[in-house]
């Protein structure tokens, strides 16, 4: 009886090793996965920097805010990394209070 006891705890613990090594390989891909994401985030952080600042540059007389097609499409541009940046700004401001 004590031999039955015996396989059935080593059978449970290979189990649970194996799945504790299994799981440990999963959070490690995941952290590896999460950084990849985090350095993308930086990346298109730089680059949304970038366009606004050269957008502000190019209008910096306003001549683009007129009301033809090339108008409209810079104000929807302009509009659009503004409000990018400003989600960067508030995620980048969110992670230096942790």
């Amino acid at each position: 009886m004590i031999w039955v006891l015996l396989v059935i705890s080593i059978c449970i613990s290979a189990y649970f090793g194996y799945r504790a090594y299994y799981l440990a390989g999963t959070i490690s891909d995941a952290q590896e996965y999460i950084e990849e994401l985090e350095v993308v985030n930086v990346f298109m952080y730089t680059n949304i920097k970038t366009a606004y600042d050269n957008m502000k540059i190019i209008d910096h007389k306003g001549a683009f805010e007129s009301e033809d097609e090339a108008g409209t499409t810079f104000s929807l541009l302009l509009e659009t990394i503004e409000t990018l940046k400003e989600q960067f700004d508030d995620e980048e401001t969110k992670s230096e209070e942790k």
